[in-house]
C-alpha cells in the first residue's frame, strides 16, 4: 500500500476515515529519517488495513508543533482517532512489526 502524505488539509479527513493510522514524521535532511523509510515502506505493504502515513516536518511545521514533534523521525499511531503512541526513534522492521502487532491488540473499549 503507497504511503500517503499528510498535510493540514488532508491530516483531519485522513484521522477521522480511518481506524488505524500510522504517522512517520520526517524531513529531507534528516540522516536516520532517509534510513527509516525504506523500513517505512515496506512494513506499509504487509498491512494493507491500515494506513501508513508521512508528515514532512519541514513542509509541514504546524502539524509538527501542533503534536510538539521535537526529535525525527517520530512514530505516532491513531487507533479510533485517538493517540495510542508516540515515540521518537528510527527502527528496524521487526521493531516495527512488534509495534503494530501491540497496537492491534489494544482494547480501544479501555482507553
Amino acid at each position: 500500500m503507497a504511503v500517503l502524505e499528510l498535510n493540514e488539509q488532508n491530516f483531519e479527513e485522513t484521522i477521522l476515515n480511518n481506524d488505524f493510522v500510522i504517522i512517520d514524521f520526517w524531513a529531507p535532511w534528516c540522516g536516520p529519517c532517509q534510513g527509516f523509510a525504506p523500513v517505512y515502506d515496506e512494513t506499509s505493504d504487509k498491512y494493507p488495513n491500515i494506513t501508513f502515513t508521512k508528515v514532512n516536518t519541514q513542509d509541514e511545521q504546524g502539524l509538527a508543533g501542533h503534536f510538539q514533534i521535537r526529535s525525527i523521525p517520530t512514530l505516532m499511531i491513531f487507533r479510533e482517532h485517538v493517540i495510542i503512541y508516540s515515540q521518537p526513534g528510527a527502527m528496524q522492521a521487526s521493531q516495527l512489526d512488534d509495534l503494530i502487532a501491540r497496537a492491534s491488540e489494544v482494547d480501544m473499549a479501555q482507553v
